[in-house]
């Protein structure tokens, strides 16, 4: 769900040949922020 939120809503970090980092980054930093969450709240 979050890699097609991603992919449409920020159509910027698809350009170029390396198109799946910036999804990836985004989906690697969703987690440690929900890990992060859980840990201290």
């Amino acid at each position: 769900m979050i890699y097609v939120v991603v992919e449409e809503l920020i159509p910027e970090s698809q350009e170029g040949e390396h198109s799946n980092i910036g999804t990836i980054g985004v989906a690697i930093g969703f987690v440690i922020m929900m890990v992060l969450d859980i840990a201290f709240g």
